[in-house]
């Protein structure tokens, strides 16, 4: 299966997770011709979300099949719930149940550990 990514900020890439980072796993689908309408409210959401105290990373991807896999991490649970409750976030979760998505799956997930693996450079 293929993936194009859609954003991503690249610069965590290399660096370790704060202790007790949040990340938020949001497996989606979109109805049949959402899409026009979808594009500026998820580029709404992640420019919300990078704009939030505790914001730590945003990635999203697309399969060759069209599920949406995105990724985002806050510092800690209070950052990641203030995002989580923030009425702009609230207001397009409720547009997404209402028109846009077919179907979504959200996992939140606290860091327990970390590893990572850096080829060396040639």
């Amino acid at each position: 299966m293929s993936a194009t990514a859609l954003s991503s900020t690249g610069s965590r890439s290399t660096e370790a997770l704060p202790p007790g980072a949040v990340v938020t796993v949001f497996r989606s689908r979109l109805r049949p011709g959402a899409e026009p309408e979808y594009q500026p409210l998820a580029q709404g959401m992640e420019a919300l979300a990078r704009a939030m105290p505790g914001f730590v990373d945003f990635k999203t991807f697309t399969s060759a099949d069209g599920e949406r896999l995105s990724v985002v991490v806050f510092a800690d649970a209070d950052t990641h719930d203030a995002w989580r409750d923030h009425p702009g976030h609230r207001e397009a979760q409720r547009t997404g149940r209402d028109r846009l998505y077919s179907s979504y799956h959200i996992a939140v997930c606290t860091v327990t550990a970390e590893r990572r693996f850096d080829a060396p450079q040639a």
